[in-house]
């Protein structure tokens, strides 16, 4: 089980956009998260009538390092460690360090 999953809410810890929030998009290979409006680079797009696409310069969100991002806690307003713990009814699920609430409700 992954520390971040899709549809989370995370802050950036470093880099040039630390400090600012936003939901995983997707996961990729080798610990990267991609981030909605977070690492925003501009891409050359060639037109393709095919697809319906039309050329230009488009931005686009590159992957960010999982490391880089920690998961967003509503409880303390900030960014929290997340750990793994077994619950009674034999369930795994993440809970927050700091105060040990359950991630996954």
């Amino acid at each position: 089980m992954r520390r971040i999953k899709k549809g989370d809410d995370v802050i950036v810890i470093s880099g040039k956009d630390k400090g600012r929030r936003g939901t995983v998009l997707r996961l990729m290979p080798f610990d990267r998260v991609v981030i909605e409006g977070i690492n925003v680079a501009k891409k050359h797009q060639r037109p393709d009538p095919n697809r319906g696409v039309s050329g230009g310069i488009v931005d686009i969100e590159m992957p960010i390092h999982a490391s880089n991002v920690m998961l967003y806690n509503p409880a303390t307003k900030k960014g929290d460690r997340v750990s793994m713990r077994v619950l009674e009814d034999g369930r795994k699920v993440r809970y927050f360090k700091s105060n040990g609430e359950v991630v996954d409700a």
